[in-house]
Formats: structure tokens, C-alpha cells, sequence
């Protein structure tokens, strides 16, 4: 798996920086006040930084950015990175310095010096994030990236505040890998016991089979993976940081989607190893919380299917009983999503007893064509709930938009010979197919249905992550646990 950059904290040692390897960043106001190490810095530059903060490009810089000096005289370092970063800055300019920081110093080792500047703990998460690579399928070995020092006035006090939330960006990378994964790697066998050993940290894991499914009644996520030679299989993993009754987050775990017997167009289906998004989701929520030791009751559930076309996969037209004993009119093979889903839905609400639910699936192209890949979808029974979410995803920088429910959109699933159909044609996709899971949801239940199909993987390079899986609902989710769904202390 992933190795992010390793921190470590110490006060700023004047004397020694000359000797520095790799590359110094230094923060400086927008006023350019310098600190000790900036006077230090600059008289062993020869005014080098004096002049740069005299200068045109640096009063255009905005907050967050960094202006290199490569190869400074006076310094063994190959660069000098100054950022511009108020004494006080936000959470977003913290994490964008940190993250400009990881573009320049790839691999290299990394010192930082922000004497006096706040919010040091979010400038070393945008750090690992951005640096994060996934290339351990590549026949040439990467580099584990060195170690960044970050110098600064309390280090014992920045560091212990920087574990907890590099804590969370350790379930990110876990996230990342997992969405990243080739299906001949990921299979559904493989993803169980990479989440089998989450029970290294704590984590209670228990995998059910296509036996005890069977048992259970769950034929609507059975009838996905019929069609294919992988076994289905259902994991659940427990955080038990605290008593009561628990969070339950649910995902979709499709590790590779043809489409079934409704077969998907050719081009482009290389990106469905990234169909269980929402399970990888799930899972690095889970390994943060263990990671931080959360002081929260939360219990993570998740599908492992594949869809495949093949003689004995569920065809349109079939009709299957769902564990809540609902029948569906199968009218589509490719919305299996959906299916996978209201089998575990159900499942948590009678045996896991949670006081909350969040689902997470890419389940719908409908929600790509709606919100492109700037926002996750956003459905909600309770709009208190989904308002902590949402303020969650802001504070986060994660985008985030609440979509509408409605009878209506219900009514476009009514099927002639079934309960339901498992599609309500195309107009509104990702709203009928939140409609859909909507009925595998007790009244009672306060319920979030996350669709993250135009977020969970990006061909470009995002702020925090470089082109590919984003890791997206990890930091989002994890903030709401703490907001919400933690026991605090006296």
C-alpha cells in the first residue's frame, strides 16, 4: 500500500540550516515581516529573500503560494520555497501551501519553517495528501518519500494536533488504493481481506458469504454478482470507540461494473474498477477512526460484487425478492448499484440498530450530467441531518449539493408486475434511483444517500490530490463524526 510522507516536529534550529537537504520552505506574512529563521535565511542567501519580498511577483502572490529560489548560495538545500501565509491563515490557504509544498519537493526531503503560524497541522495534511503517488504497480520502484521536519514554537503541541489528522489522511491514501486498484487485483475476495486487516488496528470485521446471504434473503445484491465467478460477499466492520448505538455507513463495493446482460459501451469501461467507490469510501473512514482512535460508535458496511455477463447472470426482465421481502422488476442490469445497496441498507437496520445511516455508491451517470465532478450528490429523509453534512463538506473543502426527494419521483418507479421497477427511465436518474434506496429506508431512520460517481475519481489533479482517486467523503465524513457523532469529554 500507499506510503504517505512521514512528519516530524521540532523546534526551529537556527544553527543548522544551513545544513539542510532537500528543500526549506519558509512562511511569510503578505507584509513580509521576517522572523528569526527568514533573517537567518536571508543573510545566509545574501538577501535573497529581501529582495524577493521586495519585488513585483511576490506583492502578486496570493495566500497559500510559494515562490522558489533554486539553489540558493549559502545553503546546501537545492531550494528555497517561500510562502506566502498569514500568521493566522484558514484551513483551505493552510492546506493549499502544504499541498504547493508537495508538488515541488516530490520525494525529497522536506524542512518547514513556520514559526508562530497557526494552523501548521492542516499545512502538513495538504502535504501528504498532494504527495500521495499510486505506483506499486510499476515495474520500477518508487521512492518512499523522505521525511518532512516541520520547525515551529510548540512542535510537542503542533504534532500531537497534526497525528489526528494525519490519521485521516492515512484513510484517504487507503481509499485511494483501493479505488486505484486493477479489478484482477481487487477482487471481491481480496478487498474482504484487505478490510480483514483493519483488525490490526482494532477494527471488529466480520465477512458474510453467499451462504449466510442466501439465509438472509439478501437476492437483490445476490442477483448482481450471479453472473460472475467472484463471490459476493458483505463485510462489516466495527469501531467501538464509544457505547450507544452506532453511525452505520453503507457502500456500494462493485469491483469491476460491465453493465451485466445491458452491457456498457466499450470505451471507457477500463473505469469501472472504480465502481466501488463508495465501499473504498466507507473503508478508509473506518481505518481513520481506528488510526485516531475516535471516541465514536460507528459500524461500516459493504457490498463486494462484481457485475458480469455470462449464463447465469440476472437478466432484464427477472424479478428478485429483496431481504426486506420488496420485489424488483429488473428493467436494467446496469443499475445494480441500487441493488447491492438496499440488501445492505436493510441489513444494517436489523441487525446493526444504528441511530444514523450514510450510503455512498458512484451510482448514476444522472448525477455527473447534473453536478459534473465539482459536487457529490446529496439526498437526505431529514434535512438536519443533511445540514451537518453539507457544513461538514464546506468546512472540508469537499463539494457537496443537496438534491430534491419527492412522490413524484417516486411514482416513476411503480412496475405492473413487481413492487418496483429498478429504474425510473432518464429524466431525474439519480434522483428515482435515491427514490429507490428511499424505500429501504424505515421512517424513523434519519438517512443520507451520497452519489459520488463524478467525484470519487478525477482525470485531472484536484487541490489535495493528483489525477486519479480522490479519496473524496473521507474528510468529510470523518468531520461529522467529530461534530456530530462523537461522545466529548467532561
Amino acid at each position: 500500500m500507499t506510503e504517505l510522507r512521514s512528519f516530524e516536529f521540532s523546534a526551529v534550529d537556527l544553527d543548522g540550516l544551513a545544513q539542510r537537504q532537500g528543500r526549506i520552505a519558509l512562511l511569510i506574512n503578505a507584509e513580509g515581516r521576517m522572523s528569526p529563521a527568514a533573517r537567518r535565511l536571508n543573510r545566509l542567501t545574501k538577501g535573497a529573500v529581501a529582495r524577493l519580498l521586495a519585488a513585483e511577483r511576490w506583492e502578486k502572490a496570493k495566500s497559500g503560494d510559494v515562490i522558489a529560489l533554486a539553489y540558493p548560495a549559502g545553503l546546501e538545500a537545492e531550494a528555497l520555497d517561500v510562502v506566502k501565509l498569514e500568521r493566522r491563515p484558514s484551513v483551505a490557504e493552510a492546506r493549499k501551501a502544504g499541498a504547493a509544498l508537495a508538488s515541488l519537493a516530490g520525494s525529497k526531503a522536506l524542512t518547514v519553517i513556520g514559526e508562530g503560524t497557526a494552523r501548521l497541522p492542516n499545512l502538513a495534511l495538504g502535504l501528504a495528501l498532494k504527495g500521495y503517488a499510486s505506483v506499486h504497480h510499476k515495474s520500477e520502484s518508487s521512492e518512499t518519500p523522505a521525511a518532512a521536519t516541520i520547525m515551529c514554537t510548540k512542535p510537542e503541541e503542533t504534532g500531537a494536533a497534526a497525528s489526528s489528522l494525519l490519521a485521516v489522511a492515512e484513510g484517504v491514501a487507503f481509499t485511494r488504493d483501493l479505488v486505484s486498484e486493477p479489478a484482477n487485483v481487487l477482487t471481491t475476495e481480496e478487498f474482504a481481506a484487505r478490510l480483514e486487516a483493519l483488525t490490526e488496528l482494532g477494527v471488529e470485521v466480520e465477512v458474510l458469504d453467499e451462504a449466510r446471504m442466501t439465509e438472509l434473503g439478501m437476492n437483490a445484491l445476490l442477483a448482481v454478482g450471479q453472473g460472475s465467478a467472484a463471490p459476493s460477499k458483505m463485510v462489516v466492520m466495527r469501531w467501538k470507540g464509544a457505547e450507544g448505538d452506532p453511525l452505520a455507513l453503507v457502500g456500494k463495493g462493485v469491483v469491476f461494473d460491465t453493465g451485466g446482460i445491458s452491457l456498457k459501451p466499450g470505451p471507457g469501461m477500463e473505469d469501472m474498477t472504480m465502481d466501488m467507490g463508495g465501499a473504498g469510501t466507507v473503508a478508509g473512514v473506518m481505518k481513520a477512526l481506528a488510526l485516531r482512535k475516535a471516541p465514536a460508535h460507528v459500524v461500516g458496511l459493504v457490498g463486494l460484487v462484481e457485475n458480469m455477463p455470462s449464463g447465469t447472470a440476472m437478466r432484464p426482465g427477472d424479478i428478485v425478492k429483496s431481504m426486506k421481502g420488496d420485489t424488483i422488476e429488473i428493467l436494467n442490469t446496469d443499475a445494480e448499484g441500487r441493488l447491492v445497496l438496499c440488501d445492505v441498507l436493510w441489513y444494517a437496520q436489523e441487525h446493526v440498530k444504528p441511530i444514523a445511516m450514510v450510503d455512498l455508491a458512484t451510482l448514476t451517470g444522472a448525477c455527473i450530467v447534473a453536478l459534473g465532478h465539482e459536487n457529490a450528490a446529496v439526498f437526505s429523509n431529514e434535512d438536519g441531518f443533511a445540514e451537518d453534512f453539507l457544513k461538514a463538506a464546506k468546512t472540508e473543502g469537499e463539494g457537496a449539493w443537496r438534491m430534491p426527494l419527492g412522490q413524484a419521483y417516486d411514482d416513476m418507479l411503480k412496475s405492473p408486475l413487481a413492487d418496483m421497477k429498478n429504474i425510473g427511465g432518464r429524466p431525474a436518474g439519480s434522483i428515482t434511483a435515491a427514490q429507490f434506496l428511499k424505500r429501504f429506508v424505515k421512517d424513523d431512520m434519519p438517512w443520507i444517500h451520497l452519489d459520488i460517481a463524478g467525484v470519487a475519481k478525477l482525470k485531472s489533479a484536484s487541490l489535495l490530490a493528483p489525477a486519479g482517486a480522490t479519496g473524496w467523503g473521507v474528510l468529510s465524513l470523518d468531520r461529522m463524526i467529530r461534530d456530530r457523532f462523537e461522545t466529548k469529554g467532561d
